[in-house]
């Protein structure tokens, strides 16, 4: 790990081995409103100290759950209050420059509305996605019940996995780190890539329109 890594890593160590549970809550609220703080730092060292009959696995995973929840919640209410305030202006006065409009963003909105529930499931699945999806579920009003609910299977589901890792792991939980940093690294060059070929396909349907008289 980098030396700004083992760092965090120490700080989450000392942190649940003094509180406990609640220690996982604090990070895992924290992790999901500040990315760079990841779960797997936090999630692995509780499986493994599971392993060592220092905390209940299963205990570890539901408190892994809440502190995610609390922290998209958090998230959630940003977007809902920003709706108009804030993501509609900014589009308005500075979209133009990456070939956004606002019909792009009610278009979004729209497939979001649709396809809500899946996007939150697997979203909260894959790294960088996991924390900011709540914005745009907010900012969509999705329903509040519904939205607990996905997040709620979501988070659990990569929360199981990750402590089972560290469980398996024991000691030697903070390999887990070699897996997942490849599995974002993967994750984000999907990303960047389709921000690419959403911006030149833009690009080249904007110069094709004739011009304005």
């Amino acid at each position: 790990m980098s030396h700004l890594l083992e760092l965090v890593a120490t700080w989450i160590e000392e942190l649940i081995a003094s509180i406990g549970y609640r220690g996982i809550v604090i990070v895992m609220a924290i992790e999901n409103i500040f990315p760079p703080i990841p779960s797997e730092l936090v999630l692995p060292f509780a499986g493994s100290l599971s392993a060592k009959g220092e905390m209940n696995f299963w205990a570890a995973v539901a408190a892994g759950t809440i502190g995610a929840v609390i922290g998209a919640i958090v998230l959630y209410a940003v977007g809902y209050f920003a709706r108009e305030a804030g993501v509609r202006n900014l589009v308005a006065r500075f979209g133009k420059y990456l070939f956004i409009s606002e019909r792009d963003l009610d278009r979004a909105a729209d497939w979001f509305e649709r396809y809500g529930e899946i996007i939150i499931f697997f979203g909260r699945l894959i790294p960088l996605i996991r924390s900011i999806i709540s914005i745009p579920a907010g900012y969509t009003r999705m329903n509040p019940v519904r939205f607990l609910i996905y997040t709620t299977l979501g988070t659990t589901l990569w929360n199981l996995i990750l402590t089972y890792a560290g469980r398996l792991l024991g000691e030697n939980w903070e390999d887990i780190l070699a897996f997942t940093d490849t599995y974002q690294y993967a994750t984000l060059a999907i990303i960047v890539l389709a921000v690419v070929v959403f911006l030149a396909w833009r690009i080249i349907k904007h110069r094709r329109q004739p011009p304005e008289l």
